[in-house]
């Protein structure tokens, strides 16, 4: 993949980072209506409807909502339990909104933590993502093996006092690859996951396997590789007890040998990163 230019992102970078803000501001559009006795359910079909509304038609995978201690994946055991329900928000809960829309041939998959209402424990949480957001980075740029970044990375969770919950995802990922996607006027879905983009997934894998590489960035021997040049939605997710967070985003990495257009967020204008930004000068 191409490096960034000077004077803005190349037009192929733009089409991701267009979707990617699309789906934050559906995040917090639907964030912003949220009231208690809204269920999971509901939420998720909130952000759908927004999205549609918007010429969405395909997805990664279809918007997720999680409530409460949902947030922190409390007793998740099969991945039947991602998928929302009808456990209904309450003054003080936390809440996460997940979704993964195509537009335009382009994919987004990205993760919004928020709380309906004060939640100091919660807050702290959110807080403490940052430092993550900067390791996973600077780890990229010095081309460590995406287990090593893994381990560092949890380790750094438990140093904090958190627990990683992303190992709760389906082979404990932190992060997937993503990549544009053919446009078709009817995309069929498997399990809530557009067919188009998990055909691209599975190619990744095939090609990667042969080629001693993975589109899953996992704790697992199969991850135990520099980082692949593409797109990558990276979501760290910290848990304490009954509340969870994460953020999600695209990570660009290349094979640029200047560390600095080695690998980048493909984007700096995004909720969390603002409040992060806030509460340095709040300080």
């Amino acid at each position: 993949m191409a490096s960034p230019v000077k004077d803005g992102l190349p037009q192929e970078l733009q089409g991701f980072r267009e979707v990617q803000r699309l789906a934050y501001a559906c995040a917090e559009a639907v964030a912003a209506r949220l009231e208690p006795g809204v269920t999971e359910r509901e939420a998720a079909r909130m952000q759908r409807e927004w999205l549609r509304e918007r010429g969405v038609r395909d997805w990664f995978h279809l918007p997720f909502a999680w409530f409460g201690d949902r947030t922190a994946f409390a007793g998740f055991k099969v991945p039947l339990q991602f998928f929302p329900t009808n456990r209904k928000l309450e003054p003080g809960m936390p809440f996460i909104l997940d979704m993964a829309p195509v537009h335009k041939g382009f994919t987004a998959d990205i993760g919004y933590s928020g709380c309906l209402g004060l939640n100091p424990l919660h807050d702290k949480l959110l807080t403490d993502l940052e430092v993550h957001r900067a390791l996973i980075l600077d780890e990229v740029r010095e081309r460590r093996s995406l287990r090593e970044i893994y381990e560092d990375v949890e380790r750094l969770m438990i140093r904090q006092g958190y627990a990683n919950r992303h190992r709760a995802y389906p082979f404990g990922v932190i992060a997937h690859k993503v990549d544009r996607v053919a446009q078709r006027r009817w995309s069929p879905r498997l399990f809530g996951f557009g067919t188009q983009s998990l055909k691209g997934l599975v190619s990744d894998a095939v090609h990667g396997h042969r080629d001693g590489w993975s589109p899953l960035w996992s704790p697992y021997r199969f991850s135990d590789h520099p980082p692949q040049p593409g797109l990558w939605a990276v979501e760290p997710h910290l848990g304490f007890r009954g509340t969870g967070a994460k953020f999600e985003e695209i990570l660009v990495v290349t094979d640029s040998k200047d560390p600095e257009q080695s690998a980048f967020w493909l984007d700096d204008d995004l909720p969390h990163v603002r409040r992060w930004a806030e509460e340095r000068v709040a300080a």
